[in-house]
């Protein structure tokens, strides 16, 4: 049997990239959200599975969310004689160990960039979802007007800007030029 894993990432929410990479497989388990724990069709796939089957993912992210939930999956398969294709990286599971070191490098900074990517939007929207403001704080609207006062009178320096203001000199200069930019 052919079996595809799928799951919402943070560049395929609704899994239709990943959906169109695994139309030759047999049955296809798809999660439904994209966090770490608890990840039923997973568990579902790895009590299905037997030996000489196929599991086809997109990428090494598609099934693992860390190196070493990688490592067990390789471990598990290995041991049940099942392949895992990754789609993207055009390698199987048994191909791996024949693999040069900086192929496997490249493949392995490629999946802990999909670690943090993932991590992240997931965050953010928690945090939206809870009603927190995402970024760095705005300054306040009067901190901002005196410190630009005290600039354009020219009876201050940077650092006295800075110590009655909080404004620093980035960012006094970053309001300065939306300012030039408005004017023009």
């Amino acid at each position: 049997m052919i079996y595809g894993y799928q799951r919402p990432l943070f560049n395929d929410e609704n899994m239709q990239i990943q959906s169109k990479a695994l139309t030759n497989c047999d049955q296809v388990f798809t999660e439904l959200h994209g966090r770490a724990k608890k990840r039923i069709a997973l568990e579902d796939l790895l009590m299905t599975m037997q030996e000489g089957d196929t599991i086809q993912v997109l990428r090494f992210f598609s099934i693992a969310d860390t190196t070493r939930h990688l490592e067990e999956l390789l471990k598990i398969c290995k041991r049940d004689q099942v392949t895992i294709h990754f789609i993207e990286e055009n390698i199987t599971s048994t191909q791996i160990l024949n693999t040069s070191l900086e192929q496997v490098l490249q493949f392995f900074l490629t999946f802990q960039s999909d670690i943090v990517k993932q991590s992240t939007t997931l965050g953010m929207a928690e945090a939206k979802a809870k009603g927190k403001s995402i970024g760095r704080p705005k300054k306040s609207d009067d901190n901002v007007k005196r410190a630009i006062e005290m600039y354009q009178s020219g009876n201050f320096t940077l650092l006295d800007i800075k110590n009655e203001t909080g404004i620093s000199k980035s960012t006094l200069y970053r309001y300065l030029e939306s300012i030039e930019s408005n004017n023009m």
